[in-house]
């Protein structure tokens, strides 16, 4: 709308001056140096508006080349790096997809190019591993840690993943390159979970068991790792304590060391039992009667009687007799027949054995659901065996064969 009406001034206003300017055209002198030009007011309008438009489409011309040259130098310049970060996504692609051989060559392909090499040398150790190709994995590793070193900060999540590819290789260079690792950031180690995972799992492949412990106390603290998986580490690292102890020293020392720990720890189901079973396997009967006869006098859940079955318990003739008091209040409870069973057998009472056992199957007539297991199972084919009935425990064995296969 303003454009239109500067034009109608314009053209009113050329018409007013039109008349003048033809009468009397008027003359414009332009002086240079000592030449003079001498223009009609027509001619100057003429020249001026024709530079102007001269002068306006150079600049438009120069303008969008300069454009179209500098988007033509960019796409020829990228195109290695558009090409690169392609096959970084199919990488990605094929990684999510399982074919762990077309991932890990895209991967290594597209590292220089995309400008991940971090990302890319990472994820291509993650698929030759996947590959079970250890050297191809420790090749892509070497060429991470070079690139990692070009930056002063740590990358948390390479060192977690690296230090994980390392430890399931489960060879002793891999394992002594893990220390490494962990060693150089142990600063790190009570601040991130993943860490004092790796950390732990490697003392406990190292067999430094009381270093295990010690994180263990950490570990209890930290609420993102699961119970189950710290009362494994428990059972594991408390059993090679107590053997190491027991094998190094002797008793009177293991039973200092356990007296030494806090009543609310030895209280854990895992380390009780790894104390147990220490002690079982050392045939040290009188402290294991003493540890177990409470718990069991009372109604303990069906979990501890299974682990308690685990036990090699030689002398359990303490612990029967209380087995058989619960049972002669409730002569039909699965568990305490499972629980008589099992201690009838290590004390190699077979006859008792296959007496509890076979009342225990005699259940399932009343029961929907089955009140034993193949560890049952097995147990009382045992006890068949060493009483001579063969043909008995063979049908056994062939009932667990078959129950394996559904």
């Amino acid at each position: 709308m303003i454009r239109f009406i500067v034009f109608i001034a314009l053209f009113f206003a050329v018409l007013a001056l039109s008349p003048l300017l033809l009468e009397e055209p008027g003359y414009v002198l332009i002086s240079f140096g000592r030449s003079i030009f001498e223009l009609t007011i027509y001619a100057a309008i003429f020249w001026l508006t024709a530079i102007l438009l001269i002068v306006f489409l150079a600049y438009k011309l120069l303008h969008g080349g300069f454009k179209v040259s500098v988007k033509a130098w960019h796409k020829v310049a990228f195109a290695g790096r558009r090409r690169g970060i392609a096959n970084f996504n199919k990488g990605l692609a094929a990684y999510m997809l399982e074919d762990y051989q077309s991932a890990e060559q895209l991967f290594a392909k597209s590292a220089e190019p995309a400008k991940r090499q971090q990302s890319a040398y990472l994820l291509a150790a993650a698929s030759s591993a996947k590959q079970k190709l250890d050297a191809k994995t420790n090749h892509y590793l070497v060429l991470l840690e070079q690139e990692t070193v070009k930056f002063d900060k740590t990358n948390l999540a390479s060192l977690i993943v690296k230090i994980k590819l390392l430890m399931n290789q489960a060879r002793t260079e891999a394992y002594e390159k893990s220390r490494a690792l962990l060693d150089d950031n142990h600063q790190l180690i009570g601040h991130d979970s993943r860490l004092l995972s790796l950390e732990i799992d490697l003392c406990l492949v190292e067999k430094r068991y009381q270093q295990a412990v010690d994180h263990l106390v950490i570990a209890r603290k930290d609420k993102t790792i699961l119970d189950d998986k710290i009362q494994q580490w428990e059972t594991t690292a408390f059993y090679g304590v107590f053997t190491d102890i027991i094998h190094q020293q002797d008793q009177s020392h293991l039973e200092t060391y356990w007296h030494s720990i806090a009543r609310k720890v030895k209280q854990r189901e895992s380390i009780l039992f790894a104390y147990c079973q220490v002690l079982a396997e050392q045939n040290i009967t009188e402290p294991l009667t003493k540890l177990i006869t409470p718990i069991l006098k009372k109604q303990p859940n069906t979990r501890f009687l299974k682990q308690l079955r685990s036990l090699p318990i030689k002398q359990s003739e303490p612990l029967i007799a209380i087995v058989q008091k619960h049972l002669h209040s409730d002569a039909h409870n699965a568990k305490w027949l499972s629980c008589l069973g099992h201690l009838a057998l290590m004390s190699e009472q077979w006859s008792m054995a296959v007496k509890a056992f076979r009342s225990l199957l005699k259940l399932e007539q009343n029961q929907q659901e089955k009140q034993y297991d193949q560890q049952d199972l097995k147990a009382l084919a045992i006890a068949l065996s060493e009483t001579g009935q063969f043909q008995s425990a063979n049908d056994v064995w062939l009932t667990i064969h078959d129950c394996s296969k559904r």
